[in-house]
């Protein structure tokens, strides 16, 4: 049962968080739709390597960071505009 919950929450970090709801894949060719998957599959996996960093160096529990919050986080700091909080990313 938990392992169920944890692959439902992956495939809403990926589909609803990550890619945005309502949003299709850009790519039109098959090869070009496997590239968009695997990247996205990929950026997934980074933001959860971090959050399992960060909660490590925190001595945090790794499901009390906020997915959402990290993802947040990581576009404000690619795009120059992050601020990060007092209270952390929990």
């Amino acid at each position: 049962m938990h392992s169920e919950w944890e692959v439902e929450t992956g495939h809403d970090q990926l589909k609803t968080q990550l890619r945005g709801p309502g949003k299709v894949l850009r790519s039109r060719l098959p090869d070009l739709v496997h590239q968009e998957i695997w990247a996205y599959l990929i950026v997934h996996h980074a933001i959860s390597a971090l959050t399992a960093q960060a909660s490590a160096a925190a001595d945090l529990d790794p499901d009390r960071i906020s997915f959402t919050k990290a993802l947040r986080l990581i576009r404000r700091t690619a795009t120059g505009t992050a601020d990060v909080p007092p209270s952390g990313l929990d």
